[in-house]
């Protein structure tokens, strides 16, 4: 008997110990995690605030400089880890946050914070990074710089402001004529950044330089969303944006616009070749080109006798590097919606691109939307649209 007690009070001290010494492991953890969250929510209301003491006092990492003139409704971090050594940490967090006036939604990236803990056991900020696999914000990159338009927010690094006032002049005319060809039924307001190359442009989307070199500008956002675009960008290259024209410039902010006012409408059912198609037919609608100016890769195929016998894939629309496919196919995806518009009219052509739309898949979609608004088939409709081309370019 007093054998058994002794072992079960050496087991329960064994049973104690070991609970306190997990307490304690978890109590530190969860007070590392917590004494970082209460720092960066602090960071958090100094943005908002623009506040750049209470921001400095939180650390370093991103010069509140670079932040002072985006204008931000709400900015927060969602600290999903801490590791620490000593007095040292890395932490990673969900940074979200929202443009005033623009955004309904907030965007959300993922940020890799270093810090450091002084002698009172106070944590501050020592850098704060893009995480991995996630892309650089415009600040990253240097001090932003504001122009506000009547319809516009341009956010520009290493641009002057006169350069930038451009770019708002263009989105202030676009507005109106994405409206005047989609409805009204949008937000009425784009977002432009300009960053200061074509590195600047790929780090802002998390990819390398060389898949956007040559595209003028390219528009973020989920698509999908039966709600109005919640946070789209317009992402410009000014490096390809440099040597367009001023119908050139027009057409492309144009086109990137008509993306933000279809968003809502554009889902995993709708091709590319109907949604970058129709950007550009909404692009090109009040540019006076003609076919044969808007198409010149097309021109040459079909001169050649190389009318294409079926529209193109996603897949063809994909930055390779082969400039002549991608602009062939951008030119079949304008001329299909072009020939809608001529054949059956503009209201049937935002109908048709509505009622893609409005399938849960892509399987069907496009045959569906074609009986119930064209009255036609697949096949028939690309019999059409090689004619159309010969009729057009021949």
């Amino acid at each position: 008997m007093a054998g058994r007690r002794s072992g079960s009070a050496l087991l329960a001290l064994v049973v104690l110990l070991v609970a306190l010494a997990g307490c304690g492991g978890r109590s530190a953890a969860d007070s590392a995690t917590a004494d970082v969250q209460r720092l960066l929510d602090r960071r958090a209301e100094a943005v908002v605030d623009r506040d750049a003491r209470a921001y400095e006092r939180t650390g370093a990492g991103t010069d509140f400089a670079n932040l002072r003139a985006v204008p931000v409704a709400a900015w927060s971090y969602r600290v999903t880890a801490v590791r620490r050594t000593g007095d040292t940490a890395t932490a990673d967090a969900e940074l979200r946050y929202r443009v005033a006036g623009y955004d309904e939604a907030p965007v959300t990236t993922g940020r890799t914070l270093r810090l450091s803990r002084d002698a009172d056991g106070r944590w501050s900020v020592v850098t704060d990074r893009p995480a991995k696999k996630s892309a650089q914000q415009l600040w990253d990159q240097g001090a932003v710089h504001l122009v506000r338009g009547r319809r516009s927010l341009v956010l520009g690094v290493g641009q002057s402001g006169p350069s930038l006032r451009d770019f708002a002049d263009l989105a202030d005319r676009a507005v109106p004529a994405v409206s005047d060809a989609w409805g009204t039924d949008w937000s009425r307001r784009v977002v432009l950044v300009v960053p200061k190359s074509l590195e600047g442009m790929a780090g802002l989307l998390g990819s390398p330089a060389s898949s956007y070199r040559g595209i003028a500008a390219v528009t973020t956002g989920e698509t999908g969303a039966r709600t109005r675009a919640p946070a789209d960008r317009i992402i410009v290259n000014p490096d390809a944006f440099a040597l367009l024209g001023d119908v050139g410039e027009q057409v492309v902010v144009t086109h990137e616009t008509t993306h933000v006012a279809t968003r809502a409408r554009t889902t995993a059912a709708t091709p590319l070749w109907l949604s970058e198609g129709y950007a550009d037919w909404v692009g090109y609608r009040a540019a006076g080109r003609t076919t044969a100016e808007a198409a010149p890769e097309l021109s040459r195929a079909v001169a050649e006798d190389r009318v294409p016998t079926t529209l193109p894939d996603d897949e063809d629309f994909g930055f390779t590097g082969d400039a002549s496919r991608l602009a062939r196919s951008y030119e079949s995806g304008w001329t299909a919606c072009r020939m809608i518009s001529d054949r059956w009219g503009e209201a049937r052509l935002g109908a048709f691109y509505r009622a893609v739309g409005e399938h849960r898949e892509r399987a069907g979609a496009v045959e569906d939307a074609m009986r119930k608004v064209l009255g036609t088939t697949p096949d028939a409709f690309t019999a059409q649209w090689r004619t159309y081309l010969r009729d057009q370019l021949g």
